[in-house]
Order: C-alpha cells, then sequence, then structure tokens
C-alpha cells in the first residue's frame, strides 16, 4: 500500500465528484430527494449529507500531501456507499437510486482505492 495516492488524478476525480454531490444536497435536488425519500431518511437529518460530502471532498484532497489520509477518506467512503447499498436493499429500492447512484458510486471507490493505494 502507497502512503500517497499514486496516481493522483483519480483521488481528485472522486473529490470533484463529492463536491459536486455536496452542491446537490444543500437544496436536494430532484432525484436525490427521491433517494432520500426511497430509503425512509428522515428529512429533519437531510442537512447531514452537504457537510459529510464536503468532509470527504477535503479528506481526498488533503490526502494528496498528508500520507495515508486519502486512503482513508477512500476506505470511508467505500463504507458509507456500502452502507448506501444495504439501507437501499432493506427498503426494497431496487431501481435507479441503489443501482446508478449507490452502487454505481460504491463501485468508483473501490476502483480509485485499488487503483491509487494497492497496485
Amino acid at each position: 500500500m502507497t502512503s500517497l495516492p499514486d496516481p493522483q488524478w483519480p483521488v481528485v476525480v472522486l473529490a470533484v465528484i463529492q463536491l459536486v454531490d455536496a452542491a446537490l444536497c444543500i437544496k436536494p435536488a430532484a432525484f436525490i430527494a427521491d433517494c432520500f425519500r426511497g430509503v425512509d431518511w428522515p428529512q429533519r437529518l437531510w442537512w447531514l449529507m452537504p457537510p459529510l460530502k464536503l468532509a470527504a471532498a477535503a479528506g481526498l484532497v488533503a490526502g494528496l500531501w498528508i500520507p495515508h489520509l486519502a486512503a482513508l477518506t477512500c476506505a470511508a467512503l467505500v463504507a458509507y456507499f456500502l452502507c448506501a447499498v444495504a439501507v437501499h436493499v432493506r427498503a426494497r429500492d431496487y431501481g435507479r437510486n441503489l443501482f446508478l447512484n449507490a452502487t454505481g458510486m460504491l463501485v468508483i471507490c473501490i476502483a480509485v482505492g485499488v487503483f491509487c493505494f494497492l497496485v
């Protein structure tokens, strides 16, 4: 395992995805609100998502210079999206929210982790 990402560009791309996702969660875009409703995520907790996603983006970017931080953040994102997949399955939300959003992001996070830190 490397302490800093090599190559760095996939980590930067993942950080940008997290930034865009955070922006879309501030006043949730329709598809994000549908996703939250699909798993019965309480609306009173929706405000947690932008800071969480911003923290992930910050961890990824800072991890370009701070050893192991991007790898740890990437691992945390894998855990987050594993939980998201589980919640969608539990809620029987088997449509786009599960297969495109949660599973797609899980695959991207795993790929970045493997490609940048393990290979």
